[in-house]
């Protein structure tokens, strides 16, 4: 913290970390929560989730004669500790390392930072004011601070890309996830040559996410949110509004804690974040906050904790020491969410998966295959009587068929579509029941499915998306894919004999279900997955291996698999049906929602076969 008077009336805090790359692994790191133990090893780089450690200001425990360097040592080693099991790929820094700007300071903070120098652990730090002498810009000269933090320190480091030609700003680049990421650390006042080098980095990385770490850019405005400061308003308007690759702040310098989100120039969120605990017990005593990005549920975790205290045997800490063991509040642990590829699409836009034809998708084995991207326009109405061709080569085709006094509209072409899908397209069937209404696609009298029991095992595949509505509305029991026919007419007594002999359809709580009659069994099988997300596609796939049936969401196998033994699917010879629901042989209810494509194979299918794969 600096100490002229304007700058005291400010509290501010909040911030968020920087990045690097330690080296390929194959450890899945695990749930950040408990902290003990350890478990020190290589960081997985492609793994989704993984963590970035942040420290602000340590000024406190560098202070002449009144320090302790006791706290730093211990975080340092703590996240060197937890790489392997928090997957932690970077830590940053946020300046005011030091109190006085000591040589003899910086020197002693410098001999900690060997704890990741000799093991090359990936990290960056910055002058903040109290590290230099703070009434001047970058380009103040030599100081003991670019002695011991200067550019030379990181190079041997795999992240470190270079610094500006003053040495006290650099940038580095780290692999996480899968992809780079480049992380600013800032000095306390880059001047307006920083500013045009940091957009010559950008451009020489157009497709990379930023995160801009310094020590002055915001702090905690009367509500609580963090707002910029004088100096934070001129790197936003002169570096951050325009650079739409950075997309989350960090600074200290003001407590309290705080954060907010502005709208860049481009209209996408930036992330201001600033943290700093300097002002509680043992001048924070090197607290550190971690940053769990997560890909795969698009939100980045948020914790705080201190892994001096944590050292400790707990029945020695003092009363102050507990307290401060782990923040807890909405401020200190919290999620952010972030759809990753939407926050990034202006400069590193993921490219759709193209279509895939037929010929791509007919594994051995595929009986039919129906897809719906017959070139007619989104939105018009699929003919009483049209034919869907059955690609597969088995002439197993589809033809719709209408409820009594439905329109043509109730089943519609639809250019909406399975990110993984094949066919970049679908049929809308705006269907219901009590009446029967809508639409329905049923195979062909003579289609050889029809007579097809599958004693060798089988997959069946559908792409689906469920309407926002579909809950307050009549739609429960509806059915994706059936078999035609009761129990009955294949000659089963269990159970309810007037059952479908097959359906794969949606409970009342939208929850997914295969019930059907097997071979070798007099009654009904059933296979439960769970409640579905509307609005959203999902793949759902059932595989049966000529013994047991599986239930799949998304590659993912579901837990309510029956293990009893269910060979095949009994047969009445009568037509399969795309969206409809029948009982005791009346068809009694049309589906409502988007169905993409349909596979039928004569074999158990891998995941890594299914048509999304």
């Amino acid at each position: 913290m600096g100490e002229t008077p304007s700058r005291r009336t400010f509290l501010a805090g909040a911030g968020l970390v920087g990045a690097g790359l330690v080296g390929a692994g194959a450890l899945v790191p695990t749930a950040a929560s408990a902290h003990g133990g350890g478990n020190p090893g290589r960081v997985d780089l492609e793994h989704p989730r993984f963590t970035l450690a942040v420290i602000p200001d340590t000024q406190y425990l560098f202070d002449t004669d009144r320090g302790d360097s006791a706290p730093l040592t211990a975080t340092l080693r703590w996240i060197q500790d937890h790489q392997a099991d928090e997957n932690i790929v970077f830590t940053a820094h946020l300046g005011d390392i030091v109190e006085n700007a000591l040589a003899s300071e910086l020197t002693d903070a410098g001999k900690v930072f060997e704890i990741f120098d000799k093991r090359r652990t990936p990290y960056s730090v910055l002058a903040g004011n109290h590290d230099i002498n703070a009434s001047t810009t970058d380009q103040r000269g030599p100081s003991p601070y670019l002695d011991v933090f200067g550019p030379k320190r990181f190079r041997p480091l795999a992240t470190y890309r270079g610094a500006t030609p003053d040495g006290y700003n650099t940038y580095h680049v780290f692999r996480a996830a899968g992809r780079e990421w480049l992380v600013f650390a800032l000095d306390w006042r880059p001047s307006d040559a920083t500013l045009a080098w940091a957009k010559n980095v950008l451009k020489a990385h157009p497709r990379t996410p930023v995160i801009l770490t310094t020590h002055d850019l915001a702090f905690a405005g009367d509500a609580g949110a963090a707002q910029l400061s004088d100096h934070g308003r001129r790197l936003w308007d002169g570096l951050i509004n325009e650079s739409d690759q950075i997309f989350l702040t960090l600074n200290g310098h003001y407590w309290p804690p705080a954060s907010t989100v502005l709208p860049n120039a481009a209209g996408r969120d930036v992330h201001v974040h600033i943290t700093n605990y300097q002002d509680r017990y043992y001048g924070g005593g090197a607290m550190l906050r971690l940053y769990h990005f997560d890909l795969a549920r698009n939100t980045i975790d948020v914790e705080t904790i201190s892994p001096w205290i944590l050292d400790q045997e707990p029945e020695k800490r003092n009363e102050l020491e507990q307290r401060e063991l782990e923040l807890t509040d909405t401020t200190n642990r919290f999620g952010m969410p972030i759809d990753f590829a939407e926050r990034f699409a202006g400069f590193a836009p993921v490219a759709p998966r193209p279509p895939r034809g037929p010929a791509a998708v007919l594994t051995k084995g595929t009986v039919a295959y129906w897809r719906f991207d017959q070139g007619r326009a989104d939105g018009t109405a699929v003919p009483d009587g049209f034919r869907i061709m059955d690609l597969s080569g088995q002439g197993n085709h589809l033809e719709r068929v209408t409820f009594a006094g439905s329109a043509p509209e109730t089943m519609r072409w639809s250019a909406e579509h399975h990110d993984d899908q094949p066919a970049h397209a679908s049929l809308f069937f705006d269907g219901g029941k009590k009446p029967a209404r809508g639409g329905y696609l049923r195979t062909i009298n003579g289609a050889r499915i029809n007579d097809a029991t599958f004693a060798n095992g089988y997959t069946i595949e559908a792409f689906v998306k469920l309407p926002s509505d579909v809950r307050s509305t009549n739609h429960a029991w509806m059915s994706i894919v059936s078999r035609f026919g009761a129990g009955a007419d294949a000659g089963k007594t269990g159970d309810d004999p007037a059952e479908p002999i097959a359906t794969l359809g949606m409970s009342d709580g939208m929850a997914l279900q295969w019930a059907m009659y097997p071979l070798n069994r007099d009654a009904m099988s059933t296979n439960w997955g769970h409640e579905m997300r509307s609005g959203e596609w999902f793949h759902v796939a059932v595989v049966n291996d000529g013994r047991v049936t599986t239930l799949y969401v998304d590659g993912a196998e579901l837990l309510r698999n029956p293990s009893t033994p269910a060979k095949g699917i009994a047969t009445s010879h009568e037509p399969w049906f795309v969206g409809a629901y029948h009982y005791n042989r009346l068809v009694e209810s049309g589906f409502y929602g988007w169905i993409g494509d349909v596979r039928i194979v004569d074999r158990a299918l891998p995941v890594d076969k299914f048509l999304r794969a």
